[in-house]
């Protein structure tokens, strides 16, 4: 069996995260810096092992003063955890171009696993000659499990931000080689 390794391409890429504020809107936020990269088999992407890793000190919600919160021991205390990472245990196509990706996500220093929903988007040669492919990855993530625990409550006795983060990268690989 070939192998191939792709790494990912950060200019055609992007990693997204999702929580409710006051439970009634949804705050949007990034992560600017990231790497990562897959094995797999020449042909195709089952069963390819799929590695990344985030930036804390990169987070980016278009409030500097959030984001300045954000990185602090209330939230991710990127002093201390500067990278998320995620190493995949298995990634299998369920349907047509839908794959399941599960793995170990580490965060604040709390390594759990995670299952995420990845549609594959295609395959193109660019204009230098390269092969690219094409992911969009989503899943749901719990914040307390991972040690965010922050739980400022509002007057009305609710809270602040929502339990469920929801994560969506876009991502473009770029064969190696």
């Amino acid at each position: 069996m070939a192998i191939t390794k792709w790494t990912v391409d950060p200019a055609h890429s992007d990693v997204q995260f999702k929580i409710k504020h006051l439970v009634i809107s949804t705050i949007t936020g990034s992560f600017k810096n990231f790497e990562g990269g897959a094995t797999s088999d020449q042909t195709n992407f089952e069963n390819a092992e799929i590695h990344f890793s985030l930036d804390v000190s990169s987070i980016d919600t278009n409030v500097e003063m959030r984001d300045t919160h954000l990185k602090s021991a209330d939230f991710f205390d990127a002093e201390q955890f500067p990278h998320i990472t995620f190493q995949s245990n298995y990634f299998h196509k369920v349907k047509g171009d839908n794959y399941k990706l599960a793995g170990l996500l580490t965060l604040k220093g709390v390594t759990k696993p995670i299952e995420l929903d990845a549609e594959y988007g295609g395959s193109e040669r660019d204009a230098d000659g390269n092969i690219r492919v094409g992911f969009e990855v989503e899943g749901r993530l719990s914040r307390q499990e991972f040690g965010l625990n922050y739980m400022q409550l509002t007057d009305s006795g609710g809270m602040l931000i929502g339990e469920d983060v929801r994560l969506i990268a876009n991502i473009q690989l770029v064969k190696q080689g």
